[in-house]
């Protein structure tokens, strides 16, 4: 009976640990924030006017630095100030929250006004008889 002698496996050296700064960088594009920006422009408001545009966003990125451009329509008569605010913290937390970026300003162009008063009454016939 000859034995044969086991094999030895071949012993992989492990890479060496690369610094986390040298092993590249991760960039985030400008639409993609931009439509980050949009839908939390959308939860932070009721809901959106009848044949109202949805909110949309531009954005420039400079490292780590979003400056955010949001487009509106919104009901009047209503606290304009008021949905601006909560526009504006909402879409700062949610990029910081999901792309770790700084959002030092968010500015709303309100594009459209929808007079509340204008519409017709939900149920009601407004046809002359």
């Amino acid at each position: 009976m000859s034995s044969t002698p086991p094999r030895a496996t071949p012993s992989r050296a492990t890479p060496p640990r690369v610094v986390p700064a040298d092993r590249g960088a991760t960039r985030i594009a400008d639409r993609v924030i931009a439509k980050i920006a949009a839908q939390a422009a959308r939860e932070a408001l009721p809901a959106p006017p009848d044949r109202a545009a949805a909110a949309h966003a531009t954005v420039t990125v400079h490292h780590d630095i979003a400056r955010v451009r949001v487009s509106l329509e919104l009901d009047y008569p209503s606290d304009l100030a008021a949905q601006c605010a909560a526009v504006r913290r909402q879409v700062a937390l949610r990029i910081e929250e999901c792309a770790q970026m700084s959002v030092p300003e968010v500015d709303i162009d309100i594009e459209h006004l929808h007079a509340t008063y204008a519409r017709p009454a939900a149920g009601r016939d407004r046809r002359l008889r």
